[in-house]
């Protein structure tokens, strides 16, 4: 995902992380970073990275549970 100067400065980072994690994806942190630290955007990594660990641990919730446990 690009972010713009405005995406940047509007970011909820917990909710960005979350998503990110909710599709599976690896921290994109950095990239984050270093699209906003072109407008001088600092990312809140801290919340960002607390998003992404609660939505990968119920992405791998959803995925791995009917490996486990079939109907």
């Amino acid at each position: 995902m690009s972010m713009s100067e405005a995406d940047c400065r509007g970011a909820n980072w917990f909710q960005l992380g979350e998503r990110d994690g909710l599709y599976g994806l690896r921290p994109q942190v950095d990239q984050y970073a270093h699209q906003c630290g072109a407008s001088k955007v600092q990312v809140a990594e801290k919340d960002y990275l607390a998003g992404w660990q609660q939505g990968k641990w119920e992405y791998d919730r959803r995925v791995h549970a009917s490996d486990c446990c079939p109907p």
